[in-house]
């Protein structure tokens, strides 16, 4: 880990498209200001690990919701299985 001292209104550069600023400094707290492009998500980590977290328990799939979501598709649709699309040779 690099650790650096920075005073009020000084900037640190990451690569040449990320500055953090220290923007303020109140007892044992610092405001920083982060400029990043658009396409550099910039979050604070515990929202990180929560939109981490929430991705991971959506990839996951219960066999459960998947059957009865299956034979409610078969009732509307008289029993046939969904039409999916075709190959042609």
């Amino acid at each position: 880990m690099l650790v650096l001292s920075r005073q009020r209104d000084e900037t640190i550069m990451i690569g040449d498209d990320v500055e953090i600023t220290v923007v303020d400094i109140r007892g044992d707290k610092v405001r920083l200001g982060i400029t990043a492009p658009a396409h550099i998500p910039v979050h604070r980590k515990e929202v990180y690990e929560a939109i981490k977290r929430e991705n991971r328990e959506a990839t996951q799939v219960d066999m459960d919701d998947l059957q009865q979501a299956d034979e409610k598709l078969r009732k509307s649709d008289g029993g046939q299985p969904p039409s999916g699309p075709t190959q042609k040779s």
